[in-house]
């Protein structure tokens, strides 16, 4: 068991601020899913700086799918913190003729599949868990979705799939955040109550708040210790979590333009920009006190 230390939180913390400014920074430029990246910073930054063990040659052992390319911009995020895209690489996302594609083609540098298709990453994802298996590694796969991905009949067929196999070495983390591009996700189709869904389709299942650092990491925990079946991550979290100048944003659920603008209302990009480098900066003079 890891040792959930302060300094390891103060530092998670860290890199979750730096994923929200990267995110900030590139949906300032041309606009961008930028409410959904603010709020998954948390849940990236466990998985790209915790829990994914790397593999020594630059990358990772263990394999992540992010099937909803609304959320992929946090891989993006992620990434440039790990050198494999520079800021200004991704400053071009959805310039013509740029390669950064706001929803990324598997050739893509850091990606495993084409994302955007919505419901058909899980079953991607659980292909390549089995696969590993069958293989005899024991890298793990971690498949984010949204909780909108649930409307998809594909996506039960893959969490059958993957209870049948008792694919131990998978597991799903759904951003269940109860918006969509349309609207609420319960208005829509109401997807609730997800953890007994996930526990009837034979997964292990825990329903956590997905922007506290402490109830991600313990998930991620429990998911290394409870044996037979995949695990589900019910991560409940907030359009722009972190910072608070967005947080009365909620129509920004979806893209927002480089103008602040999306259906009604607007973003004030600069008073959100000041917060988060000011959040930074406290951050790293906290983490040094700790050393």
């Amino acid at each position: 068991m890891r040792s959930n230390s302060g300094k390891r939180i103060k530092a998670l913390e860290l890199w979750a601020a730096k994923l929200r400014r990267n995110v900030v920074d590139i949906c300032m430029q041309r606009g961008g899913y930028a409410g959904q990246g603010v709020a998954l910073a948390d849940v990236g930054a466990c998985i790209f700086f915790d829990e994914m063990r790397e593999d020594g040659k630059g990358w990772y052992h263990d394999r992540f799918v992010n099937s909803n390319g609304h959320d992929t911009i946090i891989n993006y995020a992620a990434m440039a913190e790990l050198g494999i895209y520079s800021m200004a690489e991704l400053r071009t996302m959805g310039a013509d003729g740029s390669a950064i594609d706001q929803s990324p083609i598997e050739w893509a540098r850091g990606f495993e599949i084409t994302s955007g298709s919505l419901g058909t990453g899980v079953s991607q994802a659980a292909g390549i868990a089995l696969g590993e298996r069958k293989r005899g590694s024991d890298k793990r796969v971690i498949c984010l979705l949204s909780d909108g991905e649930l409307h998809e009949g594909s996506v039960w067929e893959a969490f059958m799939f993957a209870a049948h196999y008792a694919l131990s070495n998978f597991i799903v983390i759904i951003d269940n955040n109860d918006l969509g591009a349309t609207g609420k996700t319960s208005d829509v189709m109401a997807v609730a109550p997800v953890r007994e869904k996930m526990e009837a389709f034979g997964f292990h299942a825990r329903q956590i708040n997905g922007n506290s650092i402490p109830e991600v990491l313990g998930a991620f925990e429990e998911a290394r210790t409870l044996p037979g079946k995949p695990y589900a991550m019910i991560a409940d979290t907030k359009i722009f979590a972190g910072i608070d100048v967005y947080q009365d944003a909620i129509p920004f659920a979806h893209f927002v333009g480089k103008d602040g603008r999306w259906d009604t209302g607007r973003l004030e990009w600069e008073l959100g920009w000041n917060e988060i480098l000011a959040t930074i900066e406290r951050l790293e003079t906290e983490l040094a006190a700790l050393d």
